[in-house]
């Protein structure tokens, strides 16, 4: 299945230069591109593209109210692309709904490759700097919230705990002494139960619980 995206960016360049690289890729293309907020929002509500890679500083509307709005009226997911490794924008942008974020001088490849994951919705962003992002995310304390863990069984509340330590299904899998496709099965079952978008958010919502304290 083709993955659709759409490319978001003031500066024509780096649009146009995105573009290339997405439609350089036989399982994706785009079906979009955007230079503001706004037109990325009515693209978004009209292609209904399966990721969004979006700037954060444009004129007018933002990347962090076009992220919410997106993430709040369709089911594409958010890929923030920043020029910043640590940046307040980032965690607001996760709190919008984003499913991760990438810098702007991520290798082509990279990209390509983090575009799949977020489409696929298995797995983080690998690179060092998500995981302190999550981790900054996580201990700020306004970020701790009330929620709602009682349809949660005992075991995908540990499915849950090792997802936030940020083990992959397979060392999950040996962790618990149970196969690869029953972490899937909690996996997706995790995903429904709390109205989590990508094992991002399951992230998140662990460290609001108190499942995950680092």
């Amino acid at each position: 299945m083709t993955i659709r995206v759409l490319v978001v960016d003031d500066q024509q360049l780096v649009r146009i230069g995105l573009c290339g690289i997405v439609d350089s890729a036989e399982d994706i293309t785009v079906v979009g591109a955007a230079a503001t907020g706004v037109e990325a929002v009515a693209m978004a509500r009209r292609h209904r593209p399966d990721v969004v890679l979006m700037d954060i500083r444009m004129p007018g509307m933002d990347g962090l109210d076009a992220t919410g709005l997106i993430t709040a009226e369709t089911t594409s997911r958010i890929l923030i692309l920043t020029t910043f490794d640590l940046d307040e924008y980032v965690y607001t942008a996760l709190r919008a709904g984003a499913s991760g974020f990438l810098l702007k001088d991520t290798p082509p490849l990279d990209l390509l490759s983090a575009v799949r994951v977020v489409a696929n919705g298995d797995a983080l962003l690998a690179p060092s700097v998500t995981r302190r992002l999550i981790d900054e995310f996580a201990a700020r304390p306004s970020r701790r919230k009330s929620v709602d863990l009682r349809g949660i069984t005992s075991r995908e509340r540990q499915v849950l705990g090792l997802v936030a330590e940020g083990l992959a299904n397979a060392e999950i899998a040996q962790t618990l002494s149970i196969g690869p496709g029953t972490v899937k099965t909690h996996i997706r079952g995790l995903l429904t139960k709390l109205n989590a978008r990508d094992r991002v958010h399951l992230v998140i919502i662990a460290y609001q619980a108190g499942i995950a304290s680092r």
